[in-house]
Parts: structure tokens; C-alpha cells; sequence
């Protein structure tokens, strides 16, 4: 994962952090849940490229 794509996730997390708690502060059940959503797929954004990364190591380790 590259230093801008980190980024960006983590400005997409922290938008939905915002809007979670925005939507609680509101009263606003959709903000709220959007603001989850946000945060789960910047997560699973994140997890994802940890994935590729682990598995280009392993590769890797057997060339050797």
C-alpha cells in the first residue's frame, strides 16, 4: 500500500467516524449507520492491502 492510498483511507475512516457520531448526536439512525458503513469499508480497504502484502512476503520467501 503506497502513502496515498493510506491516506485516503484514513480520511475515509475518519468521514465516517464524523457522520457516526454526527448521526448519534442528531438522532439521525441513517447518518449514523453510514457513517459505520464508511468506517467498515476503509477498513476492510485497509485489510485488504495488508492481505496482498502478507501474501507478496510469502511469495517471496519461497524464491528464496
Amino acid at each position: 500500500m503506497n502513502a496515498k492510498d493510506k491516506m485516503k483511507h484514513k480520511a475515509e475512516e475518519a468521514l465516517g467516524k464524523a457522520k457516526e457520531k454526527l448521526g448519534e448526536t442528531t438522532g439521525d439512525s441513517e447518518l449514523k449507520a453510514e457513517g459505520r458503513a464508511e468506517q467498515s469499508r476503509s477498513e476492510l480497504k485497509d485489510s485488504k492491502e495488508k492481505a496482498k502484502k502478507s501474501a507478496e512476503k510469502a511469495k517471496d520467501a519461497f524464491r528464496k
